[in-house]
């Protein structure tokens, strides 16, 4: 197969998985993500509130859970120059994450289909499971990625 750097639509592989490094939920990154994305959902930034509500604390965001998630698949492969994000099919986050949860992402190759239009390139559908310390899914993300293939498709 090529080296990670140079790997085409023709050397992925539907059921090839890999599992990235894990990384625990900071105060410091619910606090940065408020203050990015302008959410400050009192589920998220109030502690006081929180303890009123269902789970009795504060929550991280979903979306940040979503971005930190992507910047581990990042870390735990070599950037590929073939591969761009296509788009999501599927984001869902069955259970929440807390400041001092640590996740990790398990990450699966599951369809490989023609593009429609363009002959050079394909498209592959990766499942992206997180999950926390105790197993528990709390993001998945059905990636799709537009991907350069090595010989035209006819």
């Amino acid at each position: 197969m090529a080296d990670e750097e140079n790997k085409f639509f023709e050397d992925f592989e539907i059921g090839e998985s890999y599992m990235t490094a894990a990384r625990t939920i900071t105060e410091t990154d619910v606090v940065m993500h408020a203050m990015h994305s302008g959410d400050w959902q009192p589920h998220h930034t109030n502690e006081e509130f929180a303890k009123t509500q269902p789970f009795k604390t504060r929550l991280a965001h979903g979306n940040m859970t979503f971005c930190i998630s992507t910047g581990l698949i990042f870390q735990s492969e070599s950037q590929n120059p073939n591969v761009m994000a296509y788009g999501y099919n599927k984001i869902r986050y069955p259970n929440p994450v807390f400041p001092g949860d640590t996740i990790k992402v398990e990450v699966k190759i599951t369809e490989k289909n023609d593009h429609p239009k363009r002959p050079t390139h394909g498209i592959i559908i990766q499942t992206e499971t997180t999950t926390n310390q105790r197993d528990e899914t709390v993001a998945y993300v059905e990636h799709a990625l537009y991907v350069t293939r090595r010989t035209p498709s006819s």
